[in-house]
């Protein structure tokens, strides 16, 4: 493996630049009056962040999600330099560029069962939206354009985009301030247990005339609590579809190229899937990518001599050749080096490390699949205080609602996987021990 420098911290924009940016930044996931200033950071390097003043920070969560392979991997950050050179962008629209094209063809090789179009776009919401407009286009170029409704679930994320956010839970969400912009879908339980998966089927037996698919994250259910299920359950989701030719789209946002142990976490339970979105891993953390991944059957129903039966969808940097050209690096990585062995030895090192917090006060599960680390606690009532206990640990580990979860890097070292298993139950055991005793009768 090639050895990584680390990077010298560069002041961004001169010494003034946080102070004077933050009087007019808008954060994501902040309510800005309250919350704490963030963390300066100047650079990174493998699994760590560097922050202004010189410290350093493991990161637990990956850069939410995508640096799969560390920041900063020399094969992508040389793929990057060297498309820059020649060409960052062009539009897609009537315009081809190798590393798009290039890319098409290695999802379209990769991608579980029939799945061989590849659409892309910028984000993995957006990715979803395009998932949505595909199959009630489908249905309508196929006449029946009645079938609209989507089948979504309980504990669900998709994106927060207003399709995504519909077909996903404002209830247990973060979106409910926007419910009235959304279309009403059908939202159930996932079928995890006999009533649940009777329900299902009974649901889906009486609708299905007005649906159009069924939306689920395969095994893990990210945003809405890292919420597992099993593949049986997966399984149940998929034979519904295909029993009442309903659509089946796999949102493998997060849970697509390697994070669970598997490339996609649907080849777990054998499902293949009508059209799967991916984003967040597939440039390796580097730029904004996504891709809408379609059959060979969804794209026929597109095309027609009639140009009103085309999918109408075309971001502006659909297909970027700078990003494109570091998800090509990105696969040459999976294709080269052991992701999948480490994730699953970081599977081992998680369930290891986490399991003493099973039992302690105010720990409701501990959970582990893949590189995805759980404590779910019965409560957090200050978010901000907890995160600011990690980085005071010199760990970067951002919970939210009642979940203290891991997803580092596949590369990282065991010494800083230690490291943060450590910290979490440090910090759960603190907790524990301020909770009030109980009074013996």
């Amino acid at each position: 493996m090639t050895a990584r420098r680390q990077p010298r911290p560069r002041p961004a924009a001169g010494p003034g630049w946080f102070d004077e940016g933050y009087r007019h930044i808008w954060m994501p996931y902040e309510q800005m009056q309250t919350a704490p200033r963030p963390e300066a950071v100047t650079a990174t390097h493998g699994t760590r962040i560097v922050l202004s003043d010189g410290r350093e920070l493991i990161d637990g969560v990956a850069s939410w999600w995508s640096a799969c392979h560390g920041y900063n991997h020399p094969h992508i950050v040389g793929a990057i330099r060297r498309q820059l050179e020649v060409m960052p962008h062009v539009m897609l629209g009537g315009l081809a560029n190798e590393p798009a094209f290039t890319l098409a063809r290695r999802l379209a090789g990769l991608a579980p069962g029939s799945l061989n179009r590849v659409f892309f776009s910028e984000s993995g919401s957006v990715a979803v939206e395009v998932a949505m407009k595909m199959v009630v286009q489908y249905w309508r170029n196929l006449g029946q354009p009645k079938r609209r409704k989507f089948v979504c679930f309980d504990g669900a994320y998709h994106g927060d985009t207003i399709g995504a956010m519909a077909v996903g839970d404002p209830e247990g969400g973060v979106h409910g301030a926007v419910a009235d912009l959304m279309e009403s879908q059908f939202r159930l339980a996932l079928p995890r247990d006999d009533k649940t998966l009777a329900d299902f089927r009974a649901f889906v037996g009486v609708h299905a005339h007005e649906c159009a698919a069924i939306i689920v994250e395969p095994l893990v259910q990210g945003a809405g609590g890292m919420l597992f299920h099993t593949v049986e359950t997966l399984r149940a989701v998929g034979d519904a579809a295909a029993a009442h030719g309903l659509l089946l789209i796999l949102d493998e946002i997060m849970t697509g190229l390697g994070r669970l142990g598997s490339l996609f976490a649907c080849q777990q339970a054998g499902v293949a899937p009508d059209i799967m979105t991916l984003s967040k891993s597939l440039t390796g953390g580097t730029l904004p990518l996504a891709a809408t991944i379609a059959t060979a059957q969804v794209f026929g129903a597109f095309l027609s001599d009639d140009p009103d039966r085309a999918l109408m969808h075309g971001p502006t940097f659909a297909g970027n050749a700078l990003a494109c050209a570091a998800a090509n690096a990105s696969l040459d990585l999976f294709e080269r080096e052991p992701r999948l062995e480490q994730v699953r030895a970081i599977e081992k090192k998680l369930s290891a490390g986490l399991e003493p917090c099973r039992g302690m006060a105010g720990v409701v599960d501990v959970r582990v699949k893949g590189a995805v680390g759980v404590v779910e606690l019965d409560r957090i009532d200050d978010l901000a205080a907890l995160r600011a206990r990690f980085v005071a640990e010199g760990c970067w580990i951002r919970p939210f609602a009642n979940v203290v979860y891991l997803m580092p890097a596949f590369t990282i070292a065991d010494a800083d996987l230690a490291r943060l298993t450590e910290t979490v139950v440090k910090v759960a055991g603190e907790r524990a021990e301020r909770r009030p005793k109980r009074r013996e009768a």
